[in-house]
């Protein structure tokens, strides 16, 4: 399948360079042409599966791994949406731990550091749920509850808060970006002649030059 970057199309854009001359253009790629999913496939979960980042794989060892083709990382980012690795892939670790660093100001308070509370589940001698895990909470406190079930009725105080630091926060949050979907390769034909005919220009215009270039001064580049 052809490199997303070759199914860019072209336009001629007016020379800005002190030496120009007039009528003098060059060329570059639109790269406000983004490719994207048709909104039925984006919607039809029986078209993807489900992919576990490993290590500090990029999007181009993905492709390789799951379609043999690592020129197809644009379809791993366009079936997750991503517009932004920098933010939304998953960092080199050397690069997540630098950052941390730089976020935190030093190692205590990033790994010692208590970014917040999370709740513990509680049930009662019944196996009634009476406080959910996973709650944030600012401080830890006790939680006091009656529970029935035991003889006589007995009033229970639990610890029901356990500490999260700086790092297993941001990690955790880090590790979220790892679960992503992939397109299923039998729909890999599909994708590209999607793409192949998002990217053409349409005639009406009087940018229009081809399918493929348009020519202007100063033109919506989108469209």
């Amino acid at each position: 399948m052809s490199n997303y970057f070759s199914q860019i199309p072209d336009f001629k854009y007016v020379s800005r360079l002190p030496d120009a001359k007039l009528g003098d253009y060059f060329v570059v790629k639109n790269f406000f042409k983004r490719g994207k999913l048709r909104e039925d496939i984006i919607q039809n979960v029986t078209v993807f599966e489900k992919y576990e980042i490993k290590g500090n794989d990029r999007p181009d060892n993905v492709a390789f791994d799951f379609y043999g083709d690592s020129s197809l990382d644009w379809v791993v980012l366009l079936s997750n949406n991503i517009l932004n690795i920098q933010t939304e892939w998953p960092l080199d670790q050397n690069d997540f731990d630098n950052i941390l660093i730089e976020k935190y100001g030093d190692y205590n308070t990033l790994y010692d550091g208590i970014h917040h509370y999370e709740s513990l589940e509680i049930k009662n001698s019944q196996g009634v749920v009476m406080f959910p895990e996973g709650l944030h909470i600012q401080s830890p406190y006790n939680f006091t509850y009656f529970d029935p079930g035991l003889e006589n009725g007995i009033t229970i105080t639990a610890d029901i808060a356990s500490p999260v630091t700086n790092y297993q926060y941001e990690d955790k949050l880090e590790d979220k970006k790892r679960n992503i979907f992939l397109l299923k390769p039998r729909y890999l034909n599909i994708i590209k002649d999607d793409l192949e005919e998002l990217m053409l220009y349409k005639k009406g215009s009087t940018q229009y030059v081809s399918e493929t270039l348009k020519k202007a001064d100063n033109i919506r580049l989108y469209h």
